[in-house]
């Protein structure tokens, strides 16, 4: 994802362009079980073997394995508005393709019965090197790395200065994404008790070399040098016993759950799971750039406030976040207060509706689009509690197909899923 429009010297200054990737897994239409096509998707699509190609305004990538797929604008765009029709139209084109093969696309963050000891395929085409390498030293064969789907939300910066505050905004609003965000609450068919179940194995998926990813909340950075020294240099030099050859040896090598890509002059934010409509996400999408925006902006005078409060104690919110959702409890009165917050404690769904609400309430024209999908999240919860609202306890194959056919289906009409209606 480039934030560097071909032609253009100067970076982009921040907020002044967004880039947006959505996963998606691809199932057999009939069982909804995992199908590793994605290579015959893109060749369908692009007419020749490939690993990406562009359709127009938007592009079509490869992911590790292969049963998911990416759906991407590859140059950034300053109106975050006119996405969700764009990526609902590539979203049904792909459908359209994959009928032929007897498969559709699946949204939510994981498959709810993918056994990935079993299911997975690594990409075997173009850079497969770099996925061999992953392999060769980390369990790929696992969750935390084959049966997880994310939006990743790319925010420009110019210089030095537009990264420190940018970079402190983000760390500040990671914690809370997973509130507003978590689809994955069911793995290996059954109630993992966990609403963002995707971030939670995400979290440990490189324990091997912890440096990778840290507390996966990065750290306070103030600049590129110090990010340089203190993020990037441990993590390449703890990897460099297990690949020797420097295959990994890359920015993007970094788990944390935002990563600064100053090949592209961007921040990448990683902590959103996929939703069930291009909708929901481009909603969320606003949201959390709004918050962050916000943030940027308080960071004029209270730049050295957002950058002390400590990583462990954003990690806690996040790990509270990731387990509750909207649910958790909130309970650091410093943390709450960088938003302009006043109370002391509050549940994330209290927090995150004080701060929708200013987003809707500031610009109309811009929050438009927006409106009804975000109050469907603060009314019904996040995905992750529909979800497990019609599942209603039967975690049987049949229920979870019916559910999830459902969620297919709104992933195809480009609409919100409501347990209720399920049941109707």
């Amino acid at each position: 994802m480039t934030c560097q429009p071909p032609g253009l010297r100067a970076p982009m200054h921040v907020f002044s362009g967004y880039g947006i990737e959505l996963e998606y897994m691809i199932v057999d239409q009939d069982t909804l079980s995992v199908l590793p096509i994605a290579d015959k998707l893109l060749e369908r699509a692009a007419g020749d073997e490939c690993s990406e190609f562009n359709r127009g305004f938007l592009g079509w990538s490869n992911e590790m394995t292969l049963h998911v797929f990416e759906i991407k604008n590859p140059r950034p765009t300053s109106l975050l508005r006119i996405l969700p029709a764009a990526f609902q139209d590539e979203v049904q084109y792909a459908n359209k393709l994959l009928q032929s093969l007897g498969a559709r696309l699946m949204p939510t963050a994981m498959h709810p019965w993918m056994n990935p000891r079993a299911e997975t395929r690594l990409w075997p085409h173009e850079n497969r090197t770099i996925y061999d390498a992953y392999a060769r030293i980390f369990d790929t064969r696992s969750h935390g790395w084959a049966n997880l789907q994310s939006m990743h939300i790319n925010l420009p910066f110019a210089d030095d200065g537009e990264f420190e505050r940018l970079h402190a905004a983000i760390r500040l609003a990671l914690p809370i994404v997973p509130a507003l965000a978590a689809s994955s609450p069911i793995a290996d068919q059954q109630d993992v008790h966990c609403a963002d179940y995707r971030m939670r194995v995400y979290c440990d998926n490189s324990d091997k070399v912890p440096s990778i990813a840290g507390m996966v909340i990065p750290e306070t950075m103030k600049s590129r040098a110090e990010y340089e020294e203190i993020i990037l240099a441990p993590m390449y030099r703890d990897i460099a016993p297990f690949d020797p050859e420097g295959i990994l040896r890359h920015e993007w090598l970094n788990s944390r759950g935002a990563i600064a890509r100053f090949d592209r002059n961007a921040i990448e934010i990683r902590v959103t799971d996929v939703q069930e409509c291009p909708r929901a996400d481009l909603a969320i999408a606003a949201a959390v750039s709004f918050v962050v925006k916000t943030l940027y902006r308080r960071g004029q005078t209270m730049l050295a406030a957002q950058q002390a409060i400590s990583t462990e104690a954003l990690a806690r919110i996040f790990q509270a976040c990731i387990r509750d959702a909207d649910q958790a409890v909130i309970d650091d009165g410093g943390y709450l207060a960088l938003f302009g917050f006043a109370q002391p404690e509050c549940r994330a769904q209290e927090l995150w509706r004080w701060l929708i609400e200013r987003m809707l309430h500031d610009n109309l024209e811009y929050a438009a689009p927006w409106k009804e999908p975000l109050q469907a999240i603060l009314t019904h919860g996040p995905l992750a509690r529909r979800i497990i609202r019609a599942i209603d306890s039967d975690f049987s194959r049949p229920r979870l197909e019916t559910v999830y056919r459902e969620l297919c289906d709104c992933l195809r009409d480009g609409r919100m899923f409501m347990a209720f209606e399920l049941d109707d």
